[in-house]
């Protein structure tokens, strides 16, 4: 189990976590909800290993894989969709195996051949989300992983996402509650109160 214990994190004088503690059970997905500002990214930061706490602990991280699906794309633009994810797996996986989740989240054959700069802005999250997904990690952090995408796109994007968490440990970053429900998650909430 992954426990945070009276957690701050502070960017000089700002303050962004205060004594926050919070458990993470295995094989579960903890959704955090909160104002843009309340610490849900710098939470995602903190069990990332990008980011260390002004004060507390956090344990159970020791060994744990850890992978991730950020607010903003970072895909490396010149490359295709293909040659974005297998950036992050081992040279053992099959190119089969990226192209058919790549599909599976609707990318079509012509989107997968083409530099991922010239992807729309939906399609180009979806790249994002395989990314994020595929490596077998341990941990699985997902910022805000649906934004961009429009109804039809996203209800496919959650059910793979669904899928592709079992087993694992999550943390789902979000403002949208259907989260909460589609993916049966814990609700935690930042900056209430």
């Amino acid at each position: 189990m992954i426990a945070l214990a009276s957690v701050t994190k502070a960017y000089g004088e700002h303050v962004v976590l205060s004594s926050f503690s919070l458990t993470l059970p295995p094989m579960s997905v903890t959704a955090v909800l909160g104002p843009n500002g309340s610490g849900k990214t710098t939470l995602g930061r903190l069990l990332l290993g990008l980011e260390v706490p002004s004060a507390g602990t956090i344990t159970g991280l020791t060994g744990l894989t850890r992978a991730a699906v950020f607010q903003d794309n970072r895909l490396v633009e010149h490359l295709t969709a293909v040659g974005n994810v297998r950036l992050v797996l081992p040279r053992s996986v099959p190119r089969a195996f990226v192209t058919s989740a790549l599909r599976e989240v609707g990318l079509d054959d012509e989107s997968l051949g083409v530099p991922v700069r010239q992807l729309s802005g939906g399609q180009r999250r979806r790249v994002a989300l395989v990314r994020g997904l595929l490596p077998e990690a341990s941990l699985v952090v997902l910022d805000e992983p649906f934004t961009g995408l429009d109804t039809a796109a996203r209800g496919v994007a959650v059910d793979w996402t669904r899928e592709r968490l079992a087993g694992r440990t999550g943390l789902l970053i979000t403002h949208d509650v259907g989260d909460v429900a589609a993916f049966g998650a814990r609700e935690v909430r930042l900056g209430v109160g």
